[in-house]
């Protein structure tokens, strides 16, 4: 008898321990899978450009999960990921006169600034969250060339992009965009 309740006793602490993590998860997904690092520069620079923070957020987290000095295998810089040709147009749209550098792309500040006005701008284009993050990932050129091959876009639209990277990225940062609404806005 005495086995049997330590076994049950056992058995209870387990199932409790069941419990406990199903209904905290959301708190761990909120504090170490969906992080809000950089909030006040994310938040007023959404403001300045009208643009979810939500999905500046999931770029962040899907470009170097909160890195501010990562740097891809192609050379793009700092939490948004932004390649030395994309920085040089945003620069000259922004008639950012401040001094400037691609080297500056390390500092979260300058970053989220120059990338979400390019992202922002993606949105005006597209007009569909799905190809301005393929745009921001793949460049407007490919994002122009699939939309005006009628084999590829519908209804002036895509729905699968004819680049499984993309396609990947796309989904990456779409499903983050929505995790974090689902966490957050609320």
């Amino acid at each position: 008898m005495g086995n049997t309740v330590k076994i049950f006793s056992v058995m209870l602490i387990i199932v409790a321990l069941i419990i406990a993590v199903v209904l905290l998860m959301p708190e761990f997904e909120k504090k170490f899978i969906y992080k809000l690092d950089y909030a006040d520069k994310v938040e007023e620079t959404a403001k300045k450009y009208d643009i979810d923070k939500y999905l500046i957020f999931a770029v962040i987290k899907t470009e170097s999960n909160f890195n501010e000095n990562a740097t891809s295998n192609v050379g793009a810089r700092g939490l948004m990921q932004i390649m030395p040709d994309a920085f040089d147009w945003v620069k000259s749209k922004l008639k950012d006169e401040r001094g400037t550098t691609f080297d500056d792309m390390y500092i979260a500040e300058y970053n989220i600034e120059y990338c979400t006005y390019l992202l922002n701008y993606l949105l005006e284009k597209y007009g569909k969250e799905n190809l301005a993050v393929a745009a921001y990932h793949a460049g407007m050129t490919s994002v122009d060339n699939w939309l005006a091959d009628d084999s590829i876009a519908k209804d002036g639209g895509i729905s699968e992009f004819p680049s499984k990277t993309t396609n990947h990225y796309v989904d990456k940062v779409l499903n983050a965009y929505h995790s974090y609404k689902n966490l957050y806005d609320k």
